[in-house]
């Protein structure tokens, strides 16, 4: 029998992290994170890395470890949560893989095998300068006509992932979902268990409203500005929800309200998104959101037992 690994994905504010602790305290778990911007260091605030007080003694793996202007990859992530997987089974404990990047999820339950592309740099900047000039909706609707299925589940205002689209497949002569359905082939070491929370949407909306209220209250404009301090480059960094926006008020091109409005909206539609991306697996197991926490765990190890 392969090891069973958990897995809690959904969307922002939805109490993934409350849950995960909950759950990991239940069953001598270990926690390893699937969030693209939890892994960078001094991004605490704006990412809503779990604190110290949140972890208390159930060991988490894969936060606070890449600096931000390091460029880190789905494939280096893959690599690094097995290893973290490893040594989670080893021990005797059950690893419970607890995020809201789809991607980073889908690299592990579907042992997805990212091919490393070379980047034209020439190329990417020149996509750059046509969507800073006006032009990234040019390039969404090319990326549509090229790819309609990856497309289906990425913004119009998502420039960094419209620009990978155009990039895979000018390197590659392929589509990044043909890419996908060729990378799956390789058998999955593990028996993922994949569950995903969803609520109400005008709740999960109150929740994401009132989490960028407190970011702020916590100093998530002091943060930014403290990393633009610190680093020479962290362009890939900054693009994160929330991190944009506070450098489009640092850099007078919003108010302080409109940053604020732009961040709750963003969030929002990032949310409805994850939904999206989460739906897409048939074998997802959905828990409500809005149930008390030790229902939700009681739930989660009920399944587990059953898989038995």
């Amino acid at each position: 029998m392969k090891p069973k690994v958990i897995v809690i994905g959904g969307p922002t504010a939805s109490g993934k992290t409350a849950l995960s602790i909950e759950l990991a305290k239940k069953i001598d778990g270990e926690i390893v994170s699937a969030d693209s911007m939890q892994i960078y260091k001094d991004m605490s605030i704006g990412t809503a890395k779990p604190t110290i007080e949140e972890i208390g003694d159930v060991k988490h793996y894969m936060l606070d470890f890449v600096s931000p202007d390091t460029r880190y990859s789905v494939s280096q992530y893959k690599e690094d949560a097995i290893n973290c997987i490893e040594k989670i089974i080893k021990k005797g404990k059950t690893p419970i893989v607890v995020g809201g990047t789809g991607l980073y999820i889908d690299s592990l339950i579907y042992g997805i095998e990212y091919q490393e592309i070379t980047i034209d740099t020439e190329y990417r900047d020149q996509l750059n300068k046509q969507a800073d000039s006006g032009n990234l909706q040019e390039l969404y609707e090319e990326a549509c006509k090229i790819d309609p299925e990856a497309m289906k589940i990425i913004s119009p205002n998502d420039k960094k992932r419209i620009i990978r689209v155009l990039e895979i497949y000018k390197q590659t002569g392929k589509t990044k979902t043909e890419q996908n359905i060729e990378s799956r082939k390789k058998e999955v070491p593990y028996d993922y268990i994949m569950f995903a929370i969803n609520m109400d949407r005008e709740k999960l909306y109150e929740r994401i409203n009132k989490r960028v209220d407190i970011m702020l209250e916590n100093g998530l404009i002091e943060e930014v500005q403290a990393l633009i301090n610190k680093y020479d480059n962290i362009k890939t960094a900054m693009q994160g929800l929330g991190y944009k926006e506070v450098v489009q008020y640092l850099n007078n091109e919003l108010t302080k309200e409109e940053m604020i409005d732009k961040i709750k909206m963003e969030s929002r539609r990032y949310a409805k998104r994850q939904l999206t991306w989460f739906r897409k697996n048939k074998e997802t197991i959905w828990i409500d959101g809005l149930s008390p926490i030790e229902n939700n765990v009681n739930e989660i190890i009920k399944t587990m037992n059953s898989e038995l």
